[in-house]
């Protein structure tokens, strides 16, 4: 991943930071630490596998810090530390090649983190790998995916920052992948399934691009996902997709476009109900979750979640969106007991 540019690099100092935390203790020991760090990115040589990162924030005057890593996912929500005093946040974190999309280019080896938000202080940073960790898995499109450059954003690539350590994000989303393509391509389906281990969370959303798909197929798809996932041990969660913004002239949005009702007639969000009731399956109502929102911010309130002035774009959202999104698919989580509270983040 490319490093900060040397106007926010400037915005921390590390001199500060390795006086303030025994990084050189960490380093005896074998850990990263900040010897890894320049001011405002740092990079650890690690293969893949998931990883616990801990970081203590802080300086002598007040800062908000956030962190960010691999292919610009979320990974800690900005987090305040008054004058003088240090603050400890831990999350863990997936590293893979590809490390954003599966289909996309390899990136860069090894695990890079960045250092932001509008008052960063790093004062230090461990690395070690995960014991215990818990995999949430994602399928999906473009709308959930990890994207790789500014203004899009998947809500998959905001989740991370609202779970904490012990549960990592494992995102093989998609650009332009319906349930027939995701299943056929080996670098998708054939490539997740045997990374999925039991207890392992596996989250399905895939109907944006089942434009030409008929139901029974459709259908056909979603349960052999599935059944897939259970043959592993993992546990499936069905999610109806994001709605398109696409309002009536009334103001809601109660038409196939908006609601993923594709040319045949098949829809999608109803067929997921459907397969999720019939297999026992928890499902997460993104539909009408972010249906609700977008009505309720109305016409133009609701154009900041999507890319509707940067792109002409109702389809894919904006940071805000996907972070809004995730964290709609957040309490969803914890509301169906799927990941227990002391492992989610609030606010």
């Amino acid at each position: 991943m490319r490093r900060f540019n040397m106007a926010v690099l400037a915005a921390v100092t590390l001199s500060t930071a390795l006086s303030a935390v025994p990084a050189h203790a960490d380093e005896a020991g074998g850990r990263p630490g900040l010897a890894q760090c320049t001011a405002g990115a740092c990079h650890f040589d690690v293969p893949p596998g998931t990883y616990d990162v801990r970081v203590v924030l802080g300086g002598k005057t007040a800062s908000a810090t956030s962190v960010s890593g691999e292919t610009r996912r979320s990974l800690l929500p900005e987090t305040p530390a008054p004058a003088g005093e240090r603050v400890t946040r831990s999350f863990t974190v997936n590293v893979r090649t590809p490390e954003g999309e599966p289909t996309g280019p390899d990136g860069t080896p090894g695990l890079d983190l960045r250092i932001g938000g509008s008052a960063p202080a790093l004062a230090g940073i461990k690395v070690t790998p995960a014991r215990h960790a818990r995999q949430l898995f994602l399928i999906g499109d473009s709308t959930v995916c990890d994207q790789p450059g500014d203004p899009y954003s998947g809500w998959g690539q905001q989740l991370p920052q609202y779970l904490g350590k012990g549960v990592s994000v494992a995102n093989y989303a998609d650009s332009g992948e319906s349930t027939v393509t995701f299943l056929g391509n080996p670098r998708l389906w054939a490539t997740v399934r045997p990374l999925i281990r039991p207890g392992d969370l596996v989250l399905v959303q895939l109907a944006h691009n089942d434009k030409t798909t008929d139901e029974a197929t459709y259908r056909a798809n979603l349960e052999t996902l599935v059944a897939g996932i259970r043959e592993r041990g993992g546990q499936p969660v069905l999610v109806t997709p994001i709605v398109r913004r696409w309002f009536n002239p009334d103001g809601t949005l109660n038409n196939g476009t908006a609601l993923l009702v594709n040319g045949l007639g098949v829809d999608h969000p109803a067929v997921t109900r459907s397969v999720a009731a019939e297999r026992n399956v928890p499902l997460i109502d993104l539909t009408a979750k972010t249906k609700a929102l977008v009505e309720s911010l109305g016409v133009e309130g609701s154009k900041a979640l999507y890319l509707s002035n940067e792109a002409r774009d109702n389809t894919h959202t904006s940071v805000r969106g996907a972070t809004a999104y995730a964290g709609l698919v957040r309490d969803e989580l914890v509301t169906r007991h799927l990941v227990p509270k002391g492992k989610v983040r609030v606010g």
